[in-house]
C-alpha cells in the first residue's frame, strides 16, 4: 500500500514538472519578434500618412527608424508581451515635436494602436510587416 502511494506521488511530481517545462517552452516560443520593415497607415487630426518603420528588437527593447510625412527619425521603444510603444522627435518646419506610438501587436505581421504628436493632436495607426 505504501509503495503504491509512493509510486503515485512520484508519477504526479514527474507529470507536474513535465507540464511546467512544456508551458515554459510554449511561453518562450510565443514571444513576438517584430524586427524588420513595416508599412504603416496613419490617420491623425492633421491628416493621413503612410510611413515606413524599421524595427530592430533585442528582447523587450526596440530601436529603429521612422521615415514618413514627419521626416526621418530614429526611435526607441519597448515590446512587452503584445504591448508596443515607441517614441521619437520629429523636426517639422524647425520645430521639434515629440511623437509617441502606443499599440498592440496582433500577430507577428500586424499591429494597431494610437499615436500622439505633441502640438498637432492624436490619431490611429495600423501596421503590416513587409
Amino acid at each position: 500500500m505504501m509503495l503504491e502511494m509512493t509510486r503515485r506521488a512520484f508519477v504526479a511530481v514527474v507529470f507536474t514538472l513535465s507540464m511546467a517545462a512544456s508551458l515554459a517552452y510554449a511561453g518562450q516560443a510565443a514571444k513576438l519578434d517584430i524586427s524588420g520593415t513595416w508599412s504603416f497607415e496613419v490617420q491623425t487630426e492633421a491628416g493621413a500618412g503612410s510611413p515606413t518603420i524599421v524595427f530592430k528588437q533585442d528582447g523587450e527593447n526596440l530601436t529603429g527608424h521612422y521615415s514618413g510625412t514627419l521626416g526621418e527619425a530614429d526611435f526607441t521603444g519597448t515590446l512587452k508581451g503584445k504591448d508596443i510603444t515607441f517614441n521619437f522627435t520629429a523636426d517639422v518646419q524647425g520645430y521639434s515635436l515629440p511623437v509617441a506610438y502606443k499599440g498592440t501587436v496582433d500577430t507577428p505581421t500586424t499591429m494597431k494602436g494610437t499615436l500622439e504628436i505633441t502640438g498637432l493632436g492624436g490619431g490611429t495607426f495600423t501596421g503590416a510587416k513587409k
